[in-house]
């Protein structure tokens, strides 16, 4: 995951999503965030051209974070109801600790900077069916999640209440505990599909 992205690349991402939290895409500047990092603008064009490239740089290390962080933690030991768990846990514990990421996802206007930038949001979200479509169709295959309603809706159901949970979280600037609200969410979603 980090073979294609520099140490001081990382940095930068992160320092990007610290500004995106505290002012939003029209805060993002190169200016701004040449700023934050103590370096002149144009040492930050030796490392990426464009806010637009520091912005996909950064959601395509969350999509690979996220597919790194998943396979490690979805074992096949795990009973279909923990893996179900095991999934949401983890992007919550990871978002709580690295809350400029979630803004990175859902700042506002963001989806309106380009089509590049929306490719690389779609990219995670295929990163987090990848794991959460085989966890369903298991369940279903089990007899642990129910049948009654199609595969791709139950998904969509899913990924949704979790989109909400952290869409929330970020309006709420993070003022609550999203690990314990997320827990007791899915606890909801689990009782609902079984």
């Amino acid at each position: 995951m980090t073979a294609t992205i520099s140490a001081r690349q990382l940095e930068i991402i992160e320092a990007a999503g610290k500004i995106l939290t505290a002012s939003g895409v029209s805060g993002l500047t190169i200016k701004n965030l040449a700023k934050e990092m103590e370096f002149s603008d144009s040492a930050l064009y030796r490392h990426f051209l464009s806010k637009e490239k520091i912005i996909i740089a950064l959601l395509d290390y969350l999509a690979a974070n996220i597919d790194e962080r998943y396979s490690n933690a979805i074992s096949n030991q795990l009973s279909t109801e923990e893996k179900f768990k095991m999934l949401f846990q983890n992007q919550f514990m990871f978002f709580s600790k690295n809350p400029h990421f979630v803004v990175a996802v859902f700042s506002d206007g963001l989806l309106e900077e380009s089509d590049l930038i929306n490719k690389a949001i779609q990219k995670i979200m295929v990163v987090k069916m990848k794991y959460l479509k085989p966890i369903i169709v298991e369940g279903r295959k089990n007899k642990v999640f129910s049948k009654s309603i199609p595969e791709e809706d139950l998904i969509h159901i899913v990924m949704g209440a979790v989109r909400l949970q952290m869409y929330k979280w970020r309006v709420a600037n993070f003022q609550f505990d999203n690990i314990k609200q997320g827990n007791k969410m899915i606890q909801s979603l689990l009782t609902l599909i079984k």
